[in-house]
């Protein structure tokens, strides 16, 4: 009898902690996490990938994409107009963005805005902030983020 209750007390100590560990939600799970947005802005959708290794943010990637898939921080004319104008250019600012994203180890609230990026600066913190969702949950769907007006 009395190895019956402690097995019963085991499994219940074992069924707890594992849904206090679920329903908490802060262990990134390992693999590669993506979230775009759910349309083409001025020709760009942009997306955020993030790899998790050992439960731990280890890369991202920030950028976007034509229609054709061509990558808005390899558009060299695009950099030199957007460059001479803003101060800034994709290829600067997303990995900027990025940098600032590992560094505060995954929190989006400690990046901080590019002047002459920041519609980019909020949709990558929805982003971000998204593909986190998805490693948390260990969805390695491709997660969808509405434009805002």
């Amino acid at each position: 009898m009395k190895r019956r209750i402690c097995s019963l007390v085991l499994a219940a100590v074992i069924a707890f902690s594992a849904a206090g560990c679920n329903q908490k939600g802060d262990t990134l799970n390992d693999g590669y996490y993506t979230a775009r947005m759910s349309d083409y802005s001025h020709g760009w959708m942009e997306f955020v990938t993030i790899c998790v290794s050992d439960g731990h943010l280890v890369s991202i990637e920030y950028n976007a994409k034509g229609p054709s898939g061509y990558l808005k921080s390899w558009d060299i004319p695009y950099m030199r107009t957007m460059g001479g104008l803003n101060g800034t250019y994709p290829n600067e600012y997303t990995r900027n963005y990025g940098a600032q994203f590992l560094e505060a180890g995954g929190d989006v609230s400690q990046v901080q805005a590019i002047a002459g990026a920041s519609s980019s600066y909020k949709n990558f913190v929805r982003l971000a902030d998204a593909a986190v969702g998805q490693s948390r949950a260990g969805d390695s769907s491709v997660a969808v983020v509405e434009a805002q007006s």
